[in-house]
C-alpha cells in the first residue's frame, strides 16, 4: 500500500517527465538544436524542457556568461535571447555591393565583449562593438564563393586570431585582424568545426569527412576518431566538436539515422562514456548541442 501511494504520488509530482531522450552515461543537461523538427531547446537532466523556441535553421549557438544564449532561428540573423529563451536583440546582414545573398552560419562573443558574425556571400567576419554597432571586419579569402559555403563555424583563438571552416574551399584558414592568413590546413571535405586547443593542436569536426582529427602545428594528425572507430556508431557528418575539461570529446553527429546517437562523448581511447539521442522532439538534422554541466 505505501508503495502504490508512493507510486501514485511521483505521478501526481512529476506527471509530464519526458520519455523521449535516450542518455547513456552520467545524465547531464544540455542546448540541442534541430532544423527538421523545427525546435531548438535546453533540456535539463532529467530530458524535461527549460525552454525551448522555433527555428527554421540553425548552425552555431553561444551559452553567454550572463545565462544569455546567442542563437539564431535562420540564416538570416542571429539573436541574443535570455534565459528564458526570450529576445532581448537581433542582427540582420546586409549584402554588399554586388552581393545579393547572405547567410550566417557563425558568430560569437568574444572576451573582449566584441561579437563576431561570419557573413557568407559577403566573405567577410563582422565585429561589432560592445553598444551592437560595427566597428571593424576582416576580409576572407574564398576560393569558391558561394553564400551558404563560404563558411561553417568561426571560433577565435587566444592570440586573437580565428579559425574559418571554409565549406567550399574544404580547407581551414587562420586570419589575424589584419585579414592576413597565418595557417592553412586543406582538410578535403566539408569541414563544420575547428578549435584550437591549449596545447597549440587544432580538433576539427570534419562535416561530410565523417571524422574528428586533431592535428598538431605541422598538421601531423596526432588522433582521430573515424567512421566505424567506436563499437554500435557510425559517424556521419560531424558538426561541432569541443574538448572537455575531462579531457574527453564531444561530439555532435548529424545526419547519422535514429540507429545512432545524436551527441557522444569519447575518451582519449575512443570509448563512448555518454551519449544523447531523442528522435522524437529532434530529428536527424541536429548540428548544433551545447553541454551545460561543464
Amino acid at each position: 500500500m505505501i508503495r502504490l501511494c508512493l507510486a501514485l504520488l511521483s505521478l501526481s509530482i512529476f506527471p509530464c517527465l519526458p520519455a523521449f531522450s535516450q542518455q547513456t552515461g552520467k545524465a547531464r543537461s544540455l542546448f540541442a538544436a534541430d532544423y527538421q523538427k523545427k525546435t531548438a531547446a535546453v533540456l535539463n537532466k532529467d530530458s524535461s524542457v527549460r525552454w525551448s523556441i522555433p527555428i527554421r535553421d540553425i548552425h552555431d549557438a553561444q551559452w553567454l556568461p550572463n545565462g544569455h544564449w546567442l542563437l539564431q532561428t535562420s540564416f538570416g540573423e542571429v539573436q541574443e535571447v535570455d534565459s528564458a529563451g526570450k529576445n532581448v536583440w537581433t542582427y540582420h546582414p546586409t549584402p554588399n555591393p554586388g552581393v545579393t545573398k547572405v547567410e550566417i552560419h557563425a558568430f560569437r562573443r568574444l572576451s573582449s565583449g566584441e561579437t563576431m558574425i561570419a557573413e557568407s556571400g559577403n566573405a567577410q567576419l563582422v565585429f561589432l562593438d560592445r553598444d551592437r554597432n560595427p566597428s571593424s571586419k576582416i576580409k576572407l579569402q574564398v576560393k569558391n564563393p558561394h553564400p551558404h559555403r563560404d563558411t561553417r563555424l568561426v571560433r577565435p583563438t587566444s592570440k586573437d586570431t580565428f579559425l574559418v571552416c571554409h565549406e567550399g574551399d574544404m580547407a581551414l584558414r587562420e586570419y589575424d585582424r589584419s585579414g592576413s592568413v597565418v595557417w592553412e590546413y586543406a582538410i578535403g571535405s566539408k569541414a563544420y568545426s575547428a578549435v584550437r586547443l591549449e596545447n597549440g593542436n587544432t580538433l576539427i569536426g570534419t562535416g561530410d569527412g565523417h571524422r574528428v582529427v586533431e592535428i598538431n602545428p605541422a598538421k601531423e594528425t596526432v588522433w582521430e576518431v573515424k567512421e566505424n572507430d567506436l563499437p554500435g556508431v557510425k559517424l556521419a557528418w560531424i558538426t561541432m566538436v569541443a574538448r572537455l575539461p575531462s579531457g574527453n570529446t564531444w561530439i555532435v553527429n548529424c545526419h547519422a539515422g535514429p540507429e545512432n546517437p545524436q551527441i557522444l562523448e569519447v575518451t582519449p581511447d575512443k570509448q563512448v562514456v555518454w551519449s544523447f539521442k531523442d528522435f522524437e522532439r529532434f530529428g536527424n538534422s541536429l548540428p548544433v548541442a551545447v553541454p551545460l554541466d561543464e
